[in-house]
């Protein structure tokens, strides 16, 4: 399977972009409590997809809601931004240990302060989530890693990453490396799940899969899907793979 071309720089591939956004939110969230900020492919219910297909490998065995004698399943999310998904997670009964990561020290300010609230207000369902800036690229995991994840989520970052016109040591667009990046912080068994709108489930595939990868393609999410010149796709893509 062949690597996909590369996509035109953006804005949106900058940590500048990302710093100022956030910065804008925080204010709004200090504010008004109740402005948390994007939700990111809200218009396409990506986070309620992604949740249900969770839900789905939890039915099957594959993935633990509660403590068992394997624990409940843990979850990293990846360019974290506000938190939600992770706060998602946790309304919908997944009990285990969340970390949410982010390179922007506003995003992962921006996430802590709604944690705070909630921990206030609910209490010790929030307990066990953390939140921390770090960039996937450029430096080595945490302690937080601890033998890797059960469940590694991202939701928009590589779409982001794809935007940079950065260059790795190797003198590769930086997306090139991610792949390698996100393998480690999967443990053997887990899951890698992304979503994206700026590629294809086969151009997704292309970047995960192949000589090398140790990710290997499960499932998708299943969204409505449109025609336009005798092809037919969506607008969000939202992928699974396996380590193996």
């Amino acid at each position: 399977m062949t690597t996909p071309t590369h996509l035109d720089p953006s804005a949106l591939g900058t940590k500048s972009y990302w710093d100022t956004a956030y910065t804008t939110e925080r204010q709004n969230f200090s504010s008004n409590a109740a402005d948390e900020g994007t939700i990111w492919f809200s218009d396409a219910g990506a986070e309620e997809r992604m949740l249900g297909f969770l839900e789905d490998l939890e039915d099957e065995g594959c993935l633990r809601k509660e403590d068992d004698e394997d624990g409940a399943t843990r979850f990293l999310d990846l360019g974290t931004g506000n938190g939600h998904l992770l706060f998602a997670l946790r309304e919908e009964g997944w009990s285990g240990g969340m970390v949410g990561v982010d390179y922007s020290a506003q995003s992962v300010g921006l996430a802590g302060e709604i944690l705070d609230g909630k921990r206030r207000d609910e209490g010790e369902e929030y307990a066990d989530i953390a939140f921390m800036e770090w960039d996937i690229l450029s430096q080595a995991p945490g302690t937080w890693l601890g033998g890797g994840f059960d469940v590694v989520l991202d939701k928009g970052t590589f779409d982001a990453i794809c935007l940079s016109q950065e260059t790795d040591a190797q003198g590769r667009r930086v997306c090139e490396g991610y792949r390698e990046r996100v393998e480690p912080l999967v443990r053997k068994g887990g899951r890698f799940l992304i979503t994206s709108c700026n590629w294809t489930e086969e151009e997704l595939r292309g970047w995960f899969e192949g000589e090398g990868s140790g990710l290997e393609f499960e499932g998708k999410v299943k969204y409505p899907s449109f025609t336009f010149g005798g092809k037919t796709g969506s607008s969000v893509v939202t992928l699974c793979f396996k380590r193996v």
